[in-house]
């Protein structure tokens, strides 16, 4: 009965995003992950998709308009003093001797100094307003997510849902996501272009994010920094959901199966790259806690624990 409840919600799922235009469905076989089409993804940090992504693109676009009031008098500036003091210009004033105006050490200055004003003006009101650890203001029950950078994979753990995915973010669309970010391995970055403030990940800490898509559609996700040779391939897709089909995503990962326990986060953690999605149906309590303590297995913690030498022994 569970097997045929979920079958019926993943054609539920199939149908919302088939009538949305969508180019998704989910894929048959025990991993049930969503399959999208690449071509989907293109659009980038220019093409907001959130709240969050649009208000770095006005603070971008603020800071253009700024710089080009200054850059574009300057060229026209630079052309037209080339043009008027040409050697065929008899009209043209030389002044040896000039060596002061106090008129244009007023201009020389002040309008650095108002280019400066006025961009530190932006970044400092839009550090504050986009402090990524700050909670988006909705009517709408955030969503908890927890995210763990691994060698070349992403791990997201729903810790109220009880499921997890591999290179597959799943949110509800109009609902805030709310992040705690850590890393397995080396320092990583988590970053969203269309949803905005990419965040980095590092061992033995969190970070926190707070993301939020207007609607329904597909997002390329991926790292940010460097991290070894699989560092191409490390990316994902953030799929928002209607609320009702995100719901019905979560009881068919949970019909599916498959458990996220100590001895399958152990495999994760050995690198590997190009991850296709997988989904599980049951976590581990407490093993986003583990994995940012550096007790899980595979870890690097762990790993040094057990290669820590016996007390009073060399």
């Amino acid at each position: 009965m569970a097997k045929s409840d979920g079958e019926e919600r993943e054609r539920r799922i199939d149908r919302v995003v088939a009538s949305r235009g969508w180019r998704l469905s989910l894929a048959t076989g025990s991993a049930g992950a969503l399959v999208i089409s690449p071509m989907t993804c293109a659009a980038g940090v220019t093409d907001p998709a959130g709240p969050i992504g649009r208000q770095e693109m006005a603070i971008m676009t603020d800071a253009l308009a700024i710089m080009l009031a200054i850059i574009v008098p300057v060229i026209i500036a630079t052309l037209a003093f080339a043009w008027w003091f040409r050697a065929s210009n008899t009209r043209a004033r030389y002044l040896p001797n000039f060596s002061y105006s106090g008129r244009l050490e007023l201009l020389t200055w002040s309008i650095p100094l108002m280019v400066v004003m006025f961009l530190g003006g932006i970044a400092w009101v839009g550090s504050h307003d986009l402090d990524p650890a700050r909670r988006i203001g909705s009517t709408a029950r955030p969503v908890e997510v927890q995210v763990v950078s691994l060698d070349w994979k992403w791990l997201f753990i729903y810790p109220d849902q009880g499921v997890a995915s591999v290179n597959q973010l799943v949110i509800p669309a109009g609902a805030p996501v709310h992040f705690r970010l850590t890393s397995a391995s080396v320092m990583n970055s988590f970053f969203v272009p269309q949803l905005g403030s990419q965040i980095y990940t590092m061992a033995g800490m969190t970070t926190q994010l707070n993301l939020l898509a207007d609607k329904p559609g597909i997002y390329q996700g991926l790292s940010a920094q460097y991290s070894g040779a699989g560092f191409s391939e490390m990316r994902f897709h953030v799929i928002a959901l209607p609320p009702d089909a995100f719901a019905g995503w979560v009881a068919a990962t949970h019909a599916r199966g498959g458990n996220l326990d100590a001895a399958a986060y152990a495999g994760l953690v050995a690198p590997s790259q190009a991850n296709p999605p997988v989904t599980y149906g049951t976590v581990a309590p407490d093993l986003f806690q583990t994995i940012v303590i550096q007790s899980a297995p595979g870890s690097m913690g762990s790993q040094m624990a057990m290669a820590q030498p016996p007390s009073g022994k060399n």
